[in-house]
């Protein structure tokens, strides 16, 4: 990069000022991570836009990694973002900077502080926007943990009192009497994840509508459409393409928060979608965005956990052979969005030779109802 396009960046990019990280820790934005030397202050020309911030506090002496923690920020244009680490918590200081006197200081000191920033890669940047396209502003408003951040480490607390001397002797005691009659799994400790903690991901609705008869579980069993349309209404009526961006922050919040949860919801959503025959036709830019989403996806996926996903339920390979199969067989379907889709499986049988053309086992074959 030259030195006048480094400049427009440095006056026109967004600022991250994180101060106080002990040498040593883990940061990273988007695709990138470094082990935080004793000069970094933060990162200079952000580009405008959606991004992940992450981190992890690193025992030096021990050599170990704490799990990480990030979180989501719509960059705007020329913004300064100023964080503190908090050495008793080895986090994110809990309080705001949004002074705008104190941010004017800072945008004053900018220059000085500039020695201290790394740049931006803009290297990675094209990777970055390929999986985080479709997370809005919106998106993030209603997935995004109360607590501000994504914590890959589920915040679990004791179902029981356990604050004082007297209510852990308390509960000691009870424990005791209950060796005698419980078994090993009921001696576990009773806990409950944080209020506040954890991602607020869509809940897949039912297959069928309440009261079906049985031919109506059946079809619906067969064809998904009910389920992903119950969902766009409720949760995504007035964009149905934000719910591509649930889908891209899962797999975000997976591939590089470490959230494992989210893996869990980015399977479903990609079920959901694959399965649903009649939606095709009546949501054909949703998924012709899908197939574009998938196609990046895919190829950022760990190959040592690729393996584990493609060969242990065969969840990919089978969802994707139902989905090409609805895109051929579904009437009133785009002849573009049908080409898109035969590509996207060519592709995907040179790159990976996958073989869509195997016919499926029992375990793959939908609910059927039978009628006495």
């Amino acid at each position: 990069m030259d030195q006048k396009t480094a400049q427009t960046l440095f006056e026109e990019g967004a600022t991250l000022i994180f101060l106080n990280v002990p040498e040593g820790t883990e940061f990273g934005i988007d695709y990138n991570t470094w082990t935080v030397g004793e000069r970094f202050k933060g990162v200079k020309m952000i580009p405008p836009g959606v991004h992940f911030v992450y981190f992890s506090a690193v025992n030096i002496r021990d050599n170990q990694t704490a799990p990480r923690t990030g979180f989501f920020h719509n960059f705007k244009r020329k913004e300064i973002l100023v964080k503190r680490w908090n050495k008793k918590d080895e986090d994110i200081a809990e309080e705001r900077y949004t002074d705008p006197d104190e941010i004017a200081r800072y945008r004053d000191t900018l220059r000085d502080l500039d020695r201290f920033l790394g740049p931006y890669p803009y290297d990675s940047l094209k990777k970055w926007v390929s999986l985080s396209n479709h997370v809005t502003e919106s998106v993030l408003e209603r997935l995004m943990p109360e607590c501000g951040k994504i914590l890959s480490a589920t915040q679990l607390e004791s179902d029981d009192a356990t604050r004082t001397t007297e209510d852990r002797a308390k509960l000691a005691e009870a424990r005791k009497s209950e060796q005698e009659t419980s078994t090993a799994e009921q001696q576990l400790p009773r806990m409950h994840v944080i209020s506040g903690t954890a991602i607020r991901f869509s809940a897949i609705p039912q297959n069928y509508p309440q009261g079906a008869s049985p031919s109506e579980i059946t079809k619906h069993s067969m064809d998904s459409s009910y389920a992903l349309q119950s969902l766009l209404d409720s949760s995504y009526k007035d964009n149905p393409k934000d719910l591509l961006g649930e889908l891209q922050f899962a797999f975000v919040c997976f591939l590089i928060g470490q959230v494992y949860d989210s893996f869990e919801q980015w399977k479903k959503l990609v079920h959901l979608l694959c399965t649903s025959e009649d939606a095709i036709h009546n949501h054909p830019e949703v998924y012709s965005l899908f197939i574009t989403i998938l196609h990046f996806q895919l190829r950022e996926i760990p190959s040592d956990f690729f393996v584990d996903i493609v060969s242990s339920d065969n969840f990919l390979t089978s969802n994707l052979r139902l989905f090409f199969d609805n895109l051929k067989e579904s009437q009133g379907v785009q002849v573009g969005l049908k080409e898109k889709g035969l590509k996207f499986k060519r592709s995907l049988t040179r790159h990976f030779k996958w073989n869509f053309n195997v016919v499926h086992n029992d375990e793959d074959d939908p609910v059927v109802v039978e009628v006495s």
